[in-house]
């Protein structure tokens, strides 16, 4: 085991970052093998105490084998804000590497990376009343509508966004709503002179960083792996898990637990199925709907990866690519001593 050294500015840590289903966790685990890391799960999903089929959790022998962070610390009854995960991570990476350890950072929210890599501005907290009535809206006139009323309001934030996406229209119009400012102003409405510190800031944050994106070389491939974990994943129980959680009585679709990838289809296929029909989510459907969001969730992902050009890419579909996430991180450790 080679424990890094340590930086007089910051601890120093490494970021594994990459689509769904891309192969982090394998490259994790091998990592550990050979260095002494702590874990810092990067995964606005599995911060959720019981929600561990549809997020595809480290196994029980993962978590015994390398100390994680962040993973079943939430009831998902609350939630979980990226500004929140950044002073936790900041906090835990200063604590790891205190203990002599080496700081991993693994996961797909690629919000949270950027709110610990670059800091985020500030924007209204989540508004239960007008995220209700904008639900009304959607429901008598279609996610399309909205659509085209934030692109009136918004036109910079609804250019990036697909009509149907409904949880991102949400909320941008929520945003709007409650502030009287458009989403996308929150990204330029620092002064001249922050925005030359924060450039700064951001130089040398990188350069004590370590980023690895696992992207594939073939979108083919990706999309091959995250079926088969879907599949899987209702072959373990996704349904019941879900089924469990809806019938707690105090969770609803709309809170951010229950809008992870995978939950929201199963929650709306358990209501179409109480209901006593096929609904909106027939059985038959239920994977195909759950292919698509995942298709589309590891698309951002990869889209947010390719906008930071600092990164070290690895061909998450390539032989041995474990090992080749595996050996830079055994240059970078070996280059600190």
């Amino acid at each position: 085991m080679v424990n890094p050294k340590k930086s007089e500015n910051q601890p120093e840590y490494i970021c594994l970052a990459g689509p769904t289903a891309s192969g982090k966790s394998a490259a994790s685990m091998l990592i550990a093998q050979h260095h002494d890391v702590e874990i810092i799960s990067v995964d606005s999903a599995l911060v959720f105490r019981g929600m561990d089929i549809g997020t595809a959790k480290p196994t029980a022998t993962e978590l015994a084998a390398v100390p994680h962070h962040l993973i079943n610390i939430l009831d998902p009854l609350h939630s979980y804000s990226a500004a929140q995960f950044a002073l936790d991570a900041k906090r835990l990476i200063a604590e790891i590497h205190a203990r002599g350890k080496l700081p991993l950072l693994v996961g797909g929210t690629m919000l949270y990376f950027k709110a610990l890599l670059h800091g985020l501005d500030d924007m209204p907290s989540a508004n239960l009343a007008v995220r209700a009535q904008i639900d009304l809206e959607a429901t008598a006139k279609g996610w399309p509508a909205l659509h085209a009323e934030l692109a009136s309001v918004d036109a910079v934030t609804a250019a990036r966004l697909n009509p149907n996406d409904s949880q991102r229209i949400q909320r941008a119009l929520e945003v709007y709503r409650s502030s009287g400012r458009p989403l996308s102003s929150f990204h330029l409405s620092k002064t001249p002179e922050s925005q030359v510190n924060s450039a700064q800031a951001a130089t040398k944050d990188i350069a004590f960083k370590h980023l690895i994106s696992m992207e594939p070389t073939d979108r083919a491939w990706l999309h091959a792996r995250i079926a088969q974990r879907l599949q899987a994943m209702l072959h373990d129980g996704l349904v019941e898990e879900v089924k469990a959680l809806r019938a707690r009585g105090d969770l609803s679709v709309d809170m951010t637990s229950m809008r992870c990838v995978g939950y929201r289809q199963t929650w709306d296929y358990l209501d179409a199925r109480d209901a006593g029909s096929d609904g909106k989510y027939p059985e038959k459907q239920l994977l195909d709907r759950c292919t698509f969001a995942t298709r589309q969730l590891a698309k951002r992902q990869i889209t947010w990866l390719r906008s930071m050009p600092q990164r070290h890419i690895v061909a998450c579909d390539q032989p041995q690519a474990t090992q080749a996430v595996l050996n830079l991180v055994n240059s970078w450790v070996t280059s600190t001593h």
